[in-house]
């Protein structure tokens, strides 16, 4: 979910384990993220960025109170003339504060932390890697989305000649750049306008210096383990904005780079099953079930509504991922992803062409 008040997203932790009871309200669809299984009702709401991921008990129980509304997706008209991100998506992977402890490397080039008990961080580098890689079809359902002249505000499908969303080229993923800033500590409570100038700050680090380089760049913030990002804890578990969204916690980030995405992605292993510890998997096998299904549900929402809520959204403020949170054992919900490089646990996609949530689609240009 992203993070605006307009459509800040958050990936709610809808686990539906047992023990596990529904957040008692639903999340609005202003703020959407993810939030976590068992949290507050009212700690689930300070507005934070779009496409939250809410934790799983929250996202099943907003899920059953909207079960009537249209799921339909509509082009939002743009931001800025952004609607989509129809170039080829460019991640950047930002290991925010010291707190990640002593660097090295493992044995695929992978930055690893000395203060990363579960492995997440060479798992997301790996994920990233593997996006487009190995005929994998997860990232074929976000190529029906579309922006540009062509689309009218409004359209729920994509008319001959606009710039779609594009399958990731090359063999080699979406991972375009890794960065620790060791620099200071992390905030323990970081802002969202923290997150996005650290995000404004990797721009510059990796010399992405003008609007155009930035027009298809993607910078995940990743806080470290014992951390708790814009209060993320028992409220929701990722979400995703763009640095001019003014109900960004703390406001929005002034930017001398033009326009860009980032997302606030806390450690959320820590959440445990609200976040989706063992969501799908049993075991170590499934201790970054969630790590991985947050990464994917931001970065798809990411791609098809670039600066929220200018892309693609429900009539409800949902986005694709949204649509499709914590499912699994139903047509697409959640699943084992072969990629070239591996298997990743990941969530579906809301498919306006097959009005159903898809894990995976082929790929339309």
């Amino acid at each position: 979910m992203s993070h605006g008040s307009s459509q800040r997203r958050r990936i709610a932790a809808a686990v539906v384990s047992t023990g596990l009871l529904a957040v008692g309200s639903a999340m609005t669809t202003a703020t959407a993220s993810a939030a976590p299984a068992g949290s507050a009702s009212g700690s689930a709401h300070v507005n934070r960025g779009h496409g939250y991921m809410p934790e799983v008990a929250a996202a099943q129980a907003a899920r059953a109170a909207s079960r009537h509304g249209s799921k339909t997706l509509a082009y939002g008209g743009g931001i800025d003339g952004i609607g989509v991100m129809d170039g080829q998506p460019q991640v950047y992977l930002v290991f925010y504060g010291s707190q990640w402890g002593t660097q090295g490397t493992d044995a695929n080039g992978n930055l690893t932390f000395s203060n990363d008990p579960d492995v997440g961080a060479a798992t997301a580098q790996m994920m990233f890697k593997g996006l487009g890689t190995g005929g994998e079809q997860w990232s074929g359902t976000m190529t029906q989305y579309c922006d540009g002249p062509l689309v009218a505000k409004g359209a729920t499908s994509c008319p001959a000649g606009a710039a779609h969303v594009p399958y990731p080229s090359g063999g080699a993923g979406v991972l375009a750049g890794v960065w620790y800033d060791n620099a200071a500590a992390s905030p323990q409570t970081a802002s969202g306008h923290q997150l996005g100038a650290e995000a404004l700050a990797a721009a510059h680090h990796f010399g992405n210096t003008t609007a155009a380089a930035n027009r298809h760049a993607y910078y995940v913030i990743l806080s470290p383990h014992g951390t708790n990002p814009d209060s993320y804890q028992g409220a929701y578990c990722a979400w995703h904005d763009y640095n001019g969204d003014s109900t960004l916690t703390g406001g929005a980030v002034s930017s001398d780079v033009g326009d860009f995405a980032f997302s606030n992605q806390p450690y959320n292993m820590d959440s445990g099953a609200g976040c989706g510890v063992n969501f799908l998997n049993t075991g170590t096998k499934g201790t970054l079930d969630g790590w991985t299904m947050t990464l994917g549900h931001e970065y798809s929402e990411t791609i098809t509504d670039q600066n929220p809520p200018g892309g693609w959204t429900a009539s409800s403020g949902q986005e694709n991922a949204d649509e499709c949170a914590w499912l699994k054992n139903v047509t697409g919900g959640a699943g084992n992803v072969t990629m070239g490089n591996g298997t990743y646990t990941e969530q579906g996609s809301w498919s306006n062409d097959t009005n159903s949530c898809a894990l995976t689609h082929a790929t339309v240009s």
